[in-house]
């Protein structure tokens, strides 16, 4: 499966070839986007999301029509983990649609439902656990149009959160009981995933993200936006001045995962928060990780989603791979999709 991950400040491909020691690297591009061509998850500008996978396909000679695997987030996904009595798989897709208009708080027509069974930690055998997911279908509609309009032909719609916890169980060790955080900070949406024995045990989208960061030095500079996004990279004279802008939205961010962390310490019975391993382009700001990891009281890392990965140094530049590797967590999760996963 080719990933496409389509986030708000860039379209990023990957894929991956899975042989007898693992997966190899095989292809890998970024393409940025104009500001504001995707808000809040919806698309704004749909010529240039196709353009730029257009662009990708041409530079990196991929072969359409190629199926592929891309990821949504935000408000229009809602995640739920429900109880259901012990049922078969059929019986739970009998039953699922009418078990969702109970927690999803939009139109059951106007949704796209899919749902997974959990496995069983507790004593219950009269009940079992599901992880429900709920998409709004206008949403993932905008993102087939672009895909099929560039030449690709999108066959899974996945969620980010969970992209991110495959590449996660692919490239790190799963040590059982043990409760990790998964915390990937796009531009413009923090996905949160909170992982225990494989299972997603509590998600959250915040509107929140590294364009903050941008923003506000936009805002106290007074600067364009394509500005101070090159003083946010230290590409500018004028970026050694910024580190007290940079560490006051670093304490909101912190803040913001502090509060997802002690309502799911306060909601559930599954004990503390072993580590949190942050991705997404924001990850490496100056500051972030430390700001975090005071805030919180738990070790916090940068994941490296190739860290199990095989990548041919005849072919890519490591040291680039190295520099952007915390902002594929979510494509390296899509490359790892194949057709009839659960």
């Amino acid at each position: 499966m080719l990933g496409l991950d389509i986030g708000s400040s860039s379209v990023k491909i990957l894929e991956l070839a899975e042989g007898k020691n693992g997966y190899q690297l095989v292809n890998f591009g970024i393409e940025a986007l104009p500001h504001e061509t995707i808000v809040d998850s919806t698309i704004m500008n749909a010529p240039a999301v196709v353009s730029a996978i257009r662009k990708l396909i041409a530079e990196y000679n991929i072969k359409a029509p190629r199926d592929v695997c891309t990821s949504v987030s935000g408000h229009s996904v809602i995640i739920r983990k429900i109880t259901l009595p012990l049922m078969t798989e059929e019986e739970i897709e009998g039953n699922i649609q009418w078990e969702a208009e109970q927690y999803i708080p939009f139109d059951i027509n106007e949704v796209n439902i899919d749902w997974q069974r959990l496995d069983s930690e507790g004593e219950d055998q009269e009940s079992q656990d599901v992880l429900l997911v709920a998409v709004k279908k206008e949403m993932v509609n905008e993102y087939i149009a672009v895909i099929n309009e560039a030449g690709l032909n999108p066959v899974i719609a996945e969620v980010d959160a969970f992209a991110m916890q495959n590449m996660y169980e692919t490239n790190y060790e799963l040590e059982r009981g043990k409760v990790i955080t998964l915390v990937n900070i796009g531009a413009s949406v923090i996905n949160i995933n909170i992982v225990r024995n494989g299972n997603s045990v509590f998600t959250r989208d915040m509107s929140i993200g590294g364009n903050h960061f941008t923003e506000e030095i936009q805002k106290q500079l007074s600067v364009s936006f394509e500005e101070a996004e090159q003083i946010k990279l230290g590409k500018s004279e004028s970026s050694q001045n910024i580190q007290p802008i940079l560490d006051s939205i670093s304490g909101s961010i912190a803040l913001e995962i502090q509060r997802s962390l002690d309502f799911f310490t306060a909601t559930s019975n599954f004990g503390h928060i072993a580590k949190v391993f942050l991705a997404g382009g924001a990850a490496k700001t100056p500051g972030l990780l430390k700001i975090i990891e005071n805030q919180i009281g738990i070790p916090v890392e940068v994941i490296n989603p190739f860290s199990n990965i095989d990548i041919p140094e005849k072919s890519f530049d490591l040291e680039y791979i190295r520099e952007v590797a915390p902002r594929c967590g979510v494509v390296v999760g899509l490359a790892l999709r194949r057709l009839g996963d659960k």
